[in-house]
Formats: structure tokens, C-alpha cells, sequence
């Protein structure tokens, strides 16, 4: 179908753009938006899709969403103050699993980590995170010290022991391995803990773009219907899981006070529940 973001009637969608060039995390998310609105070309008409012109992190992508400007739609994790001062579709584009984290750690804290039992032996840590992450107050909440920088600083900054743990989805964990590895030769993937917390991970649109919401919520919907969302999910995170050994790994709960009430967390099908028995 030709989407021609000049022709007339025809929606112009525009998302984030990687903050580093070839940066993979979000071609998840990405194939998520363009099906969703694929699938509701039907009963909203046609689009064009494109990134931003900016390459920035993802705090300043909401600033500019909600000054409309640069960009119509986001995704970040969700906090109360993000769904009053914007529009969430309350779909969570990765059924959660951002919320199992395993740590980027450098080989020799392995010994260290081995006695971790409880939240209150990881406040002995330092943790890594990019800047605006909403992870860092969630981390620093709990009593945990947060160190923060960009994104593509940190596998660098963790093998100069700038701080002991950088917490990843277990879905990207194992691939910055990979990427980061060779130039960090000390970096490893720590062995036996499971940092979880509710983390649901959303597309937000401008509160005056109700539109864009109906018709993000409605293609989200059918993709949940015929299976298409789980089919992405399982895509890009199978291999992870199964990497994973959930069973051999101690959980350490975290809360999140900046989860909203509003979270539908006991709609089970939204959600990913590993198999820990």
C-alpha cells in the first residue's frame, strides 16, 4: 500500500530513534508499532512510519512528546507520574519481562555475589544505569546506590569499576554480553540471582492525541487476538529464556512504588510467568 507521508489522509507516525547507531534494543518494539498500525489500516486509514530526526535518550523523547514536537508516540516503562502527565496504551509490549533482571558484573565479583540472599546484602553493591532511566529511582528507593551515565558508557565504566552491577532484562543481557565482551574481555554474567520487579513497558502518546491511542490499543488488541504479539515476543526473547535457568537462580525482590494502580497486572495473558518449578 503506498504510504506517502505527503499524500493526503495518510497518518504520519514518528517514534524514537536509536540513541547509538545500530543500537538493537528496541527493533522489538518497533515491529510491535508498525504491525499494530498495519492492522488497523482497515478501520483507520493509511501511514507512514519513520524515526525521529534526534537521536537522544529516552527522557528527552518524552519532553519533546509532550511539547509536540519531533515525534508522536514513545515507549518507556510506565510510573505514575508518566501516565498523568501523558496517554498509555496498557499493553505491556514486553508481557513484563523487563522486569527479570539478571547483572552484568565483572568476573572477579562472582565470589562476592555468591552470598547475596536477600535485598538487604545487595545494598552493599553499586548499580549502573543510563540517564533518566526510571530504574534509578526504583533502585535508589530501595536503598540501593545508583550510578548514571549514557547508555553506551556503562560496559565500559562497570570494567573500570565505577560501580559493581548493571541489572539487564533478561532479554537484553545476553546479547550486550555478546556486543561488549571483546572490548571488556573482564565483563561476565553473574550466575545464580534474579533481581524481579513489576515493570510494564508501554506506548505513551501526547494527552491530546486520543486518536493515536485508539488506534495503538485497537491493533494491540487483535494482535493479543491472532497471536501476532506473542509471536515478537517469543521471536526476540525466546533464546534469552531459555538461557536463563530461572530454577537454579535466587529471586530478590524489589518493589516499585512508581507502579500506578491503574497496572493491569492480574490480566494473565499481558504477562510473561516464568516456569521456576
Amino acid at each position: 500500500m503506498p504510504l506517502d507521508a505527503k499524500a493526503k489522509d495518510v497518518l504520519l507516525v514518528v517514534h524514537p530513534a536509536d540513541e547509538d547507531a545500530g543500537d538493537p534494543r528496541f527493533n522489538d518494539v518497533k515491529e510491535i508499532l508498525r504491525m499494530a498500525l498495519e492492522k488497523t489500516v482497515a478501520e483507520f486509514g493509511l501511514f507512514s512510519l519513520r524515526p525521529s530526526a534526534q537521536h537522544t535518550n529516552g527522557l528527552r523523547y518524552l519532553n519533546n512528546l509532550a511539547n509536540g514536537s519531533d515525534l508522536n508516540v514513545v515507549w518507556s516503562s510506565t510510573t505514575i507520574e508518566k501516565e498523568r502527565n501523558y496517554l498509555p496504551i496498557r499493553i505491556p509490549l514486553r508481557k513484563g519481562i523487563l522486569g527479570y533482571r539478571i547483572m552484568l558484573i565483572r568476573k572477579d565479583m562472582q565470589a562476592s555475589l555468591d552470598n547475596v540472599k536477600s535485598l538487604e546484602d545487595l545494598k552493599k553493591f553499586t548499580v549502573g544505569q543510563g540517564v533518566g532511566w526510571d530504574d534509578s529511582k526504583l533502585y535508589t528507593a530501595n536503598g540501593i546506590e545508583v550510578i548514571e551515565a549514557k547508555y553506551s558508557n556503562l560496559f565500559r565504566m562497570l570494567s573500570y569499576q565505577r560501580f559493581d552491577l548493571f541489572p539487564r532484562g533478561i532479554g537484553e543481557v545476553f546479547i550486550e554480553f555478546e556486543k561488549n565482551r571483546a572490548a571488556n574481555p573482564d565483563l561476565a554474567i553473574e550466575e545464580n540471582l534474579l533481581i524481579y520487579y513489576p515493570w510494564p513497558y508501554y506506548f505513551f502518546v501526547s494527552k491530546n492525541n486520543q486518536a493515536l491511542q485508539k488506534r495503538l490499543e485497537t491493533g494491540l488488541r487483535k494482535m493479543i487476538k491472532d497471536g501476532s504479539l506473542d509471536a515478537i515476543f517469543w521471536k526476540y526473547n525466546g533464546k534469552a529464556i531459555e538461557s536463563v535457568n530461572f530454577k537454579r537462580r535466587r529471586v530478590i525482590q524489589i518493589q516499585n512504588h512508581l507502579l500506578p494502580k491503574e497496572t493491569p497486572l492480574q490480566d494473565e495473558s499481558l504477562w510473561f510467568k516464568p516456569k521456576v518449578n
